[in-house]
């Protein structure tokens, strides 16, 4: 099925970007005279990205609240897995492979149980890559927190305690790996001052590509 662009928009750049809007539309930025078959060539070039694309904003951004019926879209690590409700499944939740297969004899209580197997999976994932890092470039931290934040990602404590929230384990690996290195940094300078981003920098190079990912994820996951 070919992609369905909603909107062209033409300036005085040199290059197309292809951009999946929050609602799930097309948007083409192109330069001024990018021909219009050039531009279709593009997109279609592209259309299994913008499929995945659609996909993970489905699973965070649903039209309606999640019912956890087979056939959703959950978000992990940065891509989305639809979800499968299964009969006699002993454990609660399990992703396996593709498919999220969640047992019917707790389909009732399933937003509970697919937050406390989030926060258990972001424990996994963060706290060994936090050890890792803090060992390579020599930071220290005292202990790491596993939140129900909201309104930030993460944070660190006047005395060295790391806090993460357990969203932080629906987005990609390197978005969590720059959170990480932010907070890890604030061991050293308790501000955002221009040494802060210096250390920052210094520690993660493509920091700033890293943060505008996150950004892209808060607007639809912290809110």
């Amino acid at each position: 099925m070919p992609v369905i662009i909603d909107q062209i928009v033409r300036s005085k750049r040199k290059t197309i970007a292809l951009i999946i809007e929050t609602d799930g539309s097309v948007t083409v930025r192109a330069p001024l005279k990018a021909p219009e078959k050039f531009i279709l060539q593009f997109v279609e070039k592209h259309a299994k990205w913008v499929e995945k694309k659609k996909m993970e904003i489905q699973a965070v951004v649903p039209s309606q609240p999640k019912q956890y019926r087979t056939g959703e879209r959950f978000l992990y690590l940065g891509q989305a897995y639809p979800l499968e409700v299964v009969k006699d499944q002993e454990r609660q939740l399990v992703l396996d492979g593709e498919v999220f297969k969640l047992a019917e004899s707790v389909q009732a209580n399933a937003e509970s149980v697919f937050q406390d197997w989030f926060r258990i999976q972001a424990r996994r994932v963060i706290e060994p890559r936090t050890a890792l890092f803090a060992k390579r470039h020599q930071l220290h931290y005292e202990k790491i927190r596993i939140s129900s934040a909201r309104t930030r990602w993460g944070s660190c404590s006047s005395k060295g305690t790391l806090s993460f929230s357990w969203r932080l384990i629906l987005v990609h690996p390197d978005v969590i790996d720059y959170v990480i290195i932010h907070e890890l940094a604030h061991t050293v300078h308790h501000n955002h001052s221009k040494r802060f981003w210096k250390l920052v920098e210094k520690l993660l190079p493509d920091y700033r590509e890293r943060r505008k990912q996150l950004k892209e994820y808060g607007q639809r996951i912290l809110e």
